[in-house]
């Protein structure tokens, strides 16, 4: 079995709405370079480490860049989100949540070890 990670055809028929039209010549397979650009960013990899099944590095890129600059995957977010509390259902993935170098410093500032552990502060 492939490690490679494809979008369903019912998830590919959610976005649709979201992508931006075709002027003139078509485009490569949305669903090979969008399942690619997933693959890339969730495996944490560079453009040129992109298996050949899912096309030219330079064609995922370019598509990743352009999309990004034109704002169509936070088109995506917003519009997938919207959908989510229309049906109230709210999933978050906290997978990739990380804090700040900062906020350790900051509860230090506030009282030290003593507001860490939950014991409360001796004057």
């Amino acid at each position: 079995m492939s490690n490679l990670y494809w979008l369903s055809e019912a998830q590919m028929a959610r976005l649709q709405p979201f992508f931006p039209k075709s002027h003139g010549k078509p485009r490569v397979d949305d669903l090979r370079v969008l399942s690619g650009i997933i693959f890339i960013n969730r495996n944490g990899l560079r453009w040129c480490d992109a298996p050949k099944e899912y096309g030219p590095v330079k064609t995922l890129y370019n598509r990743w860049k352009r999309w990004s600059d034109n704002g169509v995957f936070a088109r995506i977010m917003v519009g997938l989100a919207s959908e989510s509390a229309e049906h109230k259902t709210i999933m978050i993935d906290a997978t990739y949540l990380k804090a700040h170098r900062t906020a350790s410093s900051l509860r230090a500032k506030k009282g030290g070890a003593a507001v860490r552990s939950g014991e409360p502060k001796v004057a």
